[in-house]
């Protein structure tokens, strides 16, 4: 599949899932230091998708990919929900704040825990920042206040974010550069470039490099000629660095995790919608190794009024 920025929107919801997953304390560091700082990271934490599925499907509120909820264990001892709902839409969405209301006392009241809702706005547009729901209603006033980081903020000191280790001050530099960069393809190879080259010198581990490698290069998009340039260059780099950590074999490897990635929040957006993905769906989801095709799937499931619509859609092997 070739990278295609000029013929499809950028992709931020799948590879933010993929990277909050994968580093999720490091997220909670570098977002909300102080939630972060109050839980107990010696014990296990939890992502609970289904439960959140359940809650989405009873408040018929259409969700996000990259909504995140995480059981994890503060410091005190006490058990805590908290949901992570990383907003990474390119426009501004009136309802946010509400959805934010909603998914919070339904959970609270679904399982009786106290929810910590936190965002993370993806947006482009300054103006937009929701933190609060609520209203007044012959002296009623439920409300809720929830704490919000703005992407666009972070912008402001670059050069802490090139000199942070935390891994999502990469991720956060390629969202920010890939937004910038929409109908400047040469400008996005320099800024990729800048950005894949810091995981170097950053003294991440091998394996760490691959997987941000890998969510960089899913978000900053680039056309086929540009994408031959850029990996000749980082082929130069390593060569310079003596690092040669993606090789052609790597780089077959990481192609096919990003088709993976799809594949799956293909399936999840079926359950999330529908509740079931038939066998023969995720097998003939398998055959597809066209990824501009999986993308194009992935619309289709969103779009679908049923499953045996979106099997329609499907290649017939």
């Amino acid at each position: 599949m070739p990278n295609t920025a000029d013929k499809q929107p950028d992709d931020y919801d799948s590879p933010w899932k993929e990277v909050i997953e994968r580093y999720f304390p490091a997220f909670m560091e570098f977002f909300f230091p102080e939630a972060w700082a109050d839980i107990d990271w010696s014990r296990p934490y939890e992502f609970l998708d289904k439960e959140l599925r359940e809650v989405v499907r009873e408040a018929e509120i259409t969700t996000r990919f990259v909504d995140k909820l995480v059981k994890v264990w503060r410091r005190s001892g006490d058990e805590v929900w908290v949901l992570v709902h990383v907003e990474v839409q390119s426009q501004v969405e009136e309802g946010f704040p509400k959805r934010m209301y909603v998914y919070n006392y339904r959970l609270f009241d679904r399982y009786e825990r106290q929810v910590a809702s936190l965002a993370v706005l993806g947006d482009p547009d300054p103006r937009w920042r929701p933190d609060q729901f609520g209203y007044d209603l012959w002296g009623c006033r439920p409300s809720l206040q929830f704490p919000t980081v703005k992407l666009r903020d972070l912008a402001a000191d670059w050069a802490a974010l090139e000199a942070s280790t935390n891994p999502f001050a990469s991720v956060v530099m390629a969202h920010l550069k890939t937004q910038d960069t929409p109908r400047k393809p040469k400008e996005r190879l320099a800024w990729k470039l800048q950005i894949v080259r810091g995981l170097y010198e950053r003294g991440y581990t091998r394996q760490d490099i691959l997987e941000l490698f890998r969510v960089i290069d899913w978000m900053m998009t680039l056309p086929p000629q540009l994408d031959r340039a850029f990996h000749h260059s980082l082929q130069q780099y390593e060569e310079e660095k003596a690092m040669p950590y993606v090789t052609s074999i790597e780089r077959n490897a990481i192609e096919e995790g990003r088709q993976q990635g799809i594949r799956q929040s293909i399936i999840s957006a079926l359950l999330v919608r529908f509740e079931r993905v038939p066998d023969g769906v995720k097998a003939a989801l398998a055959f597809v190794t066209d990824e501009e095709a999986l993308l194009q799937l992935h619309s289709a499931a969103l779009r679908a009024a049923s499953v045996e619509e979106f099997q329609q859609t499907l290649p017939t092997t």
